[in-house]
Formats: structure tokens, C-alpha cells, sequence
């Protein structure tokens, strides 16, 4: 998990086939995680990272422009705000057209939060 404290929780009215088998695997997987952690002396730990950082490395560039942004602006004007959320929407659909829906789900996380501080 990205979150040391990550849980799922399914519902349903019978565990089926497909969900066992994803809870065997996890299981099976965390079991050998652990050993390794605890072979190594390692503490799990959770990356917390702030949405600029998030942001400067992924936001497109514009296509008519080919020096490439490397930071993002602490404080962004409205216009960059609108253009900034459009890339990271345009990159959300394209990661799940892809079905990599753990970059997806981060980037709607992303999302979320610059709507909010607009």
C-alpha cells in the first residue's frame, strides 16, 4: 500500500471466488513484505508529499511552447489554475484509457485539492 495504514473494504452478501483469490494474494504478498521488512529492519512509512511537488511532475507542457516548466508557482493566477487542471484531467483520462488507474486515482486526488485551494 502507498499508506501505511491503507485498508479496503469490500461489501458484499458472499465472499466469491475472485474475491478470495485477491485476498489470498494479498495476503501472500504482506506475508513476504513482512519478512523482508523485518529482515532488514525496516519500518514501513508513509510518503507524504505537497500537491506542488506532486504537480511540477506531472503537468504537461504546453505544446507550442518546448522549454520545459520545472516548477510549478506557490501561488497560481486563475488562468494558470484552469490550465494546470485541464492538463492534470487530460492525463487522468489518458492513465485510465491506459488502466493504470493507481496514476488515475492520484491524479483525481490531485485534482480534488486544486479545486479546493481555487
Amino acid at each position: 500500500a502507498r499508506n501505511s495504514r491503507g485498508e479496503v473494504i469490500m461489501y458484499g452478501d458472499k465472499i466469491t471466488d475472485s474475491m478470495r483469490y485477491a485476498l489470498d494474494e494479498t495476503e501472500r504478498r504482506r506475508t513476504i513484505q513482512e519478512a523482508y521488512n523485518e529482515k532488514y529492519n525496516i519500518t514501513p512509512m508513509t510518503i507524504n508529499k505537497k500537491i506542488h511537488d506532486v504537480i511540477s511532475a506531472t503537468v504537461d507542457n504546453d505544446e507550442t511552447n518546448d522549454q520545459q516548466q520545472t516548477e510549478v508557482p506557490k501561488k497560481m493566477t486563475k488562468k494558470e489554475r484552469e490550465k494546470t487542471i485541464a492538463n492534470i484531467e487530460k492525463e487522468m483520462k489518458k492513465a485510465a484509457k491506459d488502466l493504470d488507474f493507481e496514476k488515475a486515482t492520484e491524479l483525481r486526488d490531485m485534482l480534488f485539492e486544486l479545486k479546493a485551494e481555487g
